[in-house]
């Protein structure tokens, strides 16, 4: 989604990191090597397994599926997530007749800890101005053709509320267990540019 053309200034708080990055580098404290490791296990692993788990929790149990759809906020609660970017969570679910995809038009909400930290191109202008207006067009570049029978809806995260999508379970997982489900579960579905 994003290209090498994409170019941005970096915010006040981005610049205070890289150089604090630069400084403990050039000390001998820490590697890049390093630095990358522990972003990609927060971008891929910690805030995607609690969303993932989530939604294998509702795929397994109707009543969690019911209270997740009422009141995410509640639902993440009691599986021990929440706080900041969490406060007011909303999950919408994925059906035969409907996709939902996840955006922040205005900057990069994000429900961290859920999702983790948010991928480059969610907080790219390009995904952020056209998937509300070529939303299909967007999903196919992402490898998702949604039919042209489905309704996709976009959702729009803000300060005040922010998206998780439920995907739609796979067909041919009705023998496994949660822990095995949530495995299948990616950030990119629960964003809505996958399927799952």
């Amino acid at each position: 989604m994003t290209t090498h053309h994409d170019v941005r200034e970096k915010s006040p708080a981005e610049l205070r990191a890289a150089a604090l990055e630069a400084e403990l580098v050039e000390r001998g404290l820490i590697t890049p090597d390093a630095v990358d490791a522990v972003v990609e296990v927060f971008q891929d692993e910690v805030g995607p397994r609690n969303g993932a788990r989530m939604v294998a929790r509702a795929w397994v149990d109707e009543g969690y599926r019911q209270r997740l759809l009422a009141d995410a906020t509640a639902a993440a609660a009691e599986l021990g997530y929440g706080g900041s970017e969490g406060e007011h969570l909303v999950a919408v679910e994925n059906t035969p007749g409907v996709h939902n995809v996840i955006v922040c038009t205005l900057c990069s909400c994000y429900p961290w800890p859920v999702l983790g930290v948010p991928p480059v191109w969610y907080k790219s202008p390009p995904y952020r101005s056209r998937v509300v207006r070529e939303p299909r067009a967007v999903l196919a570049e992402f490898g998702l053709d949604v039919p042209a029978s489905t309704e996709v809806r976009v959702w729009d995260s803000s300060a005040d509320v922010r998206y998780l999508v439920l995907p739609r379970r796979p067909e041919g997982t009705e023998g496994l267990d949660e822990a095995a489900l949530a495995s299948l579960v990616s950030r990119d579905g629960m964003i809505g540019v996958a399927a799952v």
